[in-house]
């Protein structure tokens, strides 16, 4: 593919990977060979109309060769390029970590609007993510929650790494913690508010998944037991004691699992609070709860 780029104009060439990229059944193709274009070249949308008569060099198409191949063997592109956009935030990547998907948002979403509902987004909040990956849910929170700190735990102390550097980047490390932990164990209470994007798929679920996910994301963070609710069995008692009075826990669910999920979450003395939120394709993403006095439902 290299030789076919070099001495090709930047259009003809975004053209051409276009259509390799559809031929492979990858879903936004142009956007993705624009990108990559872009990015090896140093050019943004606007750069690239304007360049689009320029030729490619030889190293420039060896290149955008390489970054093509990858794609089309299944890499995702956020891993070929480090970087995934989360909230408005550009997040670093790593093996250790999952990419952030635009159906997490709903997490975020979901805290938010309880918070903003209940006149306490200018409160000092003291905030929990369990299993934060890149710490995209709690650096997001941060984002908008301008008095709040958190801590992100996480097993992986290569997946905090990169959540550290993702907080130095957003500027907001002087309020972001990180700890290597299985979910809160170590954690010491009281939380204003405790989420999660936890593992939730079936263990014999994960060889069907999508390659981009099954090949690249790292199955600790995928692999969520036998009926895939093995981390709401640790979390929700774990967030029921460690929550204050008016806390809440926003968990991300699968598929179908808004009902065990909340059903686990009750039993641990917390209040389901309104229905499972669902995400912009309108499947059920994620369960509020809030802990009441004593801990227990009125």
């Amino acid at each position: 593919m290299a030789d076919s780029f070099a001495a090709q104009t930047i259009e003809s060439i975004r053209r051409a990977l276009t259509a390799r990229f559809e031929a492979a059944g990858i879903d936004s193709a142009a956007l993705e060979a624009r990108i990559l274009t872009g990015t090896v070249l140093g050019l943004d949308l606007t750069g690239l109309i304007a360049q689009g008569l320029q030729q490619l060099g030889e190293d420039d198409a060896a290149r955008l060769d390489a970054l093509a191949q990858r794609r089309l063997a299944g890499e995702p592109l956020a891993r070929i390029l480090g970087t995934k956009e989360f909230w408005g935030l550009p997040l670093k990547l790593s093996a250790d970590t999952l990419v952030p998907r635009a159906d997490t948002e709903t997490v975020v979403e979901a805290a938010l609007g309880v918070l903003r509902a209940e006149g306490r987004m200018q409160e000092p909040l003291r905030i929990a993510d369990l299993g934060t990956g890149s710490g995209a849910i709690l650096l997001a929170l941060l984002t908008e929650l301008s008095a709040a700190a958190g801590v992100g735990t996480d097993l992986s102390a290569a997946a905090l790494d990169t959540a550290r550097a993702n907080a130095r980047s957003a500027g907001l490390a002087a309020r972001a913690q990180f700890l290597v932990s299985d979910y809160a164990d170590g954690l010491s209470g009281p939380f204003d508010l405790i989420v999660s994007n936890p593992p939730y798929i079936r263990s014999a679920d994960i060889p069907m998944l999508a390659p981009e996910v099954r090949d690249h994301d790292p199955h600790l963070a995928l692999d969520g037991g036998l009926d895939g609710l093995d981390a709401y069995h640790r979390i929700a008692p774990q967030a029921a004691a460690l929550l204050a009075d008016g806390g809440l826990l926003v968990l991300e669910i699968g598929q179908g699992q808004g009902g065990a999920v909340s059903r686990l979450v009750t039993a641990a003395g917390l209040t389901v609070m309104g229905s499972v939120r669902a995400d912009l394709a309108g499947i059920g993403r994620a369960v509020v709860a809030g802990k009441t006095a004593l801990g227990k439902p009125d």
